[in-house]
């Protein structure tokens, strides 16, 4: 008799992924079923997925969105599930992940957080890391949004209550595929803002994408109108669209209007080191060696990543240290720029010119 207290799914999409097959094959066979639904592969995905035992649809989304995709995904997950977990192919669970899964679950659950490395350093750490949500009971959710689609909880027994666990035991890496093209996006993106121009989500992602396409003034305007939106209340979200707007005057080399957003984003999520170390970096650019300064030492305060939002690699390796000791070096700071200095080779200690730089502080001490 099997020793599993839950019937566990893993549910995916997929389109021309067969060399992620093995790998996520690998993954997710601590689950009971593994079931696929395929979008129009022309490769050898279907094929290898039915060979490593996956239960595979073959279905056409047409027009394609997101939201529908999961949504058929999730209808092929089984009713006697008790646990539904989406992945992508490029996603891995590191092993274990049942096991923790298996002791966090009840049947009051309606879903688990976790941590989910989006990008990840040569050496294995994480990178860009924030929590991810797409472990879940099937029967109360339904997915929503044509791109950067979400869980929404929609319950099938009336009066509950949704209720999360956050579990940082479990960790889900990703190792995005870079051939993929996000051509799709920005027009699925203008039609979910058009579908509901109140909705807080949407409005966010579009002006992330336009600043990703390097469109900066429809950047700026779009996320000046995000912020006035009475739902847009979320405050580690509202700081990253504060800093997109900035980063896009900065390329519109209108640096005092990025210094001022950027102070807003510190404003709005003082406890995040990701305003403060970009707002670094932009006064590395223009040589202002005061602000690098005050910036670096305000992020190093911060001790701990957001459990509810992205943290940039960025923040968090060696940059942070690497550009104190540069501006303390530049205002003439000796000892205490050879103090970041090592702490930021102590993040990468074969980078050169961080070996250069450290050299040659101690040489100017000597």
């Amino acid at each position: 008799m099997s020793e599993n207290k839950y019937h566990i799914c893993v549910y995916a999409i997929c389109k021309n992924e067969e060399k992620f097959v093995d790998r996520w094959m690998d993954s997710m066979q601590e689950a009971d079923l593994i079931v696929v639904t395929d979008t129009g592969s022309d490769d050898n995905t279907v094929k290898k997925l039915r060979e490593r035992g996956a239960l595979v649809y073959e279905e056409k989304i047409d027009p394609w969105r997101f939201d529908v995709a999961r949504n058929l995904s999730l209808s092929h997950v089984p009713d006697h599930a008790d646990i539904a977990v989406c992945t992508d192919l490029d996603e891995v669970f590191r092993p274990g992940w049942r096991k923790i899964l298996e002791e966090v679950w009840n049947p009051s659950l309606t879903m688990v957080n976790y941590l989910y490395n989006w990008s990840i350093n040569p050496d294995g750490t994480p990178h860009t890391q924030f929590t991810y949500f797409k472990i879940h009971a099937k029967e109360h959710y339904r997915w929503a949004c044509p791109v950067h689609e979400f869980l929404r909880f929609t319950p099938a027994i009336p009066g509950l209550r949704e209720n999360k666990v956050f579990v940082p035991d479990i960790i889900l890496d990703h190792f995005p595929d870079s051939t993929k093209s996000r051509s799709s996006y920005m027009g699925l993106l203008k039609l979910g803002v058009a579908e509901n121009p109140q909705d807080d989500r949407m409005a966010y992602y579009l002006g992330r994408e336009y600043m990703y396409v390097g469109d900066w003034q429809n950047c700026i305007s779009t996320l000046t109108a995000y912020l006035k939106l009475e739902t847009a209340l979320w405050r580690e979200e509202r700081g990253a669209a504060m800093r997109w707007i900035a980063q896009s005057y900065a390329n519109m080399q209108q640096n005092n209007e990025a210094y001022n957003w950027y102070l807003r984003a510190i404003a709005e999520v003082p406890f995040m080191r990701d305003p403060y170390i970009e707002c670094a970096k932009l006064a590395y650019h223009l040589s202002d060696w005061v602000t690098v300064m005050f910036m670096t030492t305000e992020a190093l305060k911060i001790k701990e990543k957001s459990h509810v939002y992205v943290n940039q690699g960025y923040s968090w390796d060696f940059t942070p240290n690497d550009l104190a000791a540069i501006a303390l070096y530049r205002l003439g700071n000796y000892q205490e720029a050879l103090t970041h200095a090592r702490l930021a080779l102590d993040h990468a200690p074969e980078d050169p010119r961080m070996m250069k730089n450290y050299d040659l502080i101690k040489e100017h001490i000597s």
